[in-house]
């Protein structure tokens, strides 16, 4: 083959790769969602989230969060942290409600969201980020692993960082309905199963134990789940009599089987639309 054909495909296959991901402008937005095939981080100019005050019944949680942000932001190290627990309870609404107290005295602090199944190009992500002149919160909502998933180990590039380590301007935060990251039957059906049980799923569950800080999210009792509507009321002017609006808030938790923060919001927005008060 001449070398006029060898060029020819030369340049066919660099028509065909993608394009560079082009330096992003983080100044731009406070957040930012992580895209692939082709690689990008889309702005997002409004986080939907709510006031760090408004979460109710996770005090030690926000306070731990808070602190550890708060570091990270001032130029400090912070311990990556896994928010585990009890669904519904402000695991998510904790992450983005600390990066939007926090942003506003330090807006190089900006949150990027990763998705799970986007953990294989985690290692492209930092790539861009550890040369930004910016402070990021790497964060992936609801992540855990089944028993073939090998995005695990992609998952190291952010807790450890190999050769290169993790970057200095990024931290990493994850929640999760499990406290190892995947389910507990097929850790035990790992451990049954296996020459050498104690080794068996050590390197998944081993996982969990490279966040510096694991927040638990229990379910909330009745009298913090009425607390949490009445603080919602009280920040959205939402005005109902309070035996009316304890006996609806009962029956709204008791139709769907569960009290948590989630519930006690779709109660919140069902009320005020009924009584005619728009909130955000």
């Amino acid at each position: 083959m001449d070398n006029q054909a060898l060029n020819r495909i030369a340049d066919a296959l660099e028509r065909m790769a993608p394009a560079p991901l082009a330096a992003p402008d983080f100044g731009a937005a406070p957040a930012y969602v992580w895209h692939v095939e082709p690689d990008r981080l889309e702005p997002v100019t409004q986080v939907n989230r709510v006031d760090l005050d408004l979460l109710v019944g996770i005090n030690r949680s926000r306070d731990t969060l808070l602190d550890n942000t708060r570091r990270f932001a001032t130029g400090f190290k912070a311990n990556n942290a896994l928010l585990w627990g009890a669904r519904g309870m402000g695991k998510s609404s904790l992450v983005k409600a600390v990066h939007g107290t926090l942003q506003v005295d330090h807006q190089d602090l900006k949150l990027v969201e990763l998705q799970r199944e986007d953990m294989g190009s985690v290692a492209r992500l930092l790539n861009h980020l550890r040369v930004a002149p910016h402070r990021f919160i790497l964060f992936c909502d609801d992540l855990s692993f089944s028993h073939d998933d090998q995005h695990y180990k992609s998952l190291k590039a952010v807790l450890d960082g190999g050769i290169e380590g993790r970057p200095e301007n990024v931290v990493f935060y994850a929640t999760s309905n499990r406290r190892h990251l995947m389910p507990r039957d097929m850790i035990e059906n790992e451990r049954s199963s296996a020459i050498n049980p104690s080794e068996a799923v050590e390197e998944k569950v081993s996982l969990s134990d490279r966040f510096g800080l694991w927040l638990g999210f229990h379910p909330c009792d009745q009298d913090e789940y009425l607390a949490m509507i009445d603080r919602y009321c009280k920040a959205y002017g939402v005005k109902v009599d309070a035996d009316t609006l304890r006996a609806e808030a009962i029956e709204w938790q008791a139709t769907r089987g569960a009290r948590s923060g989630r519930v006690a919001w779709q109660f919140v927005v069902d009320l005020a639309g009924r009584s005619g008060v728009h909130i955000g």
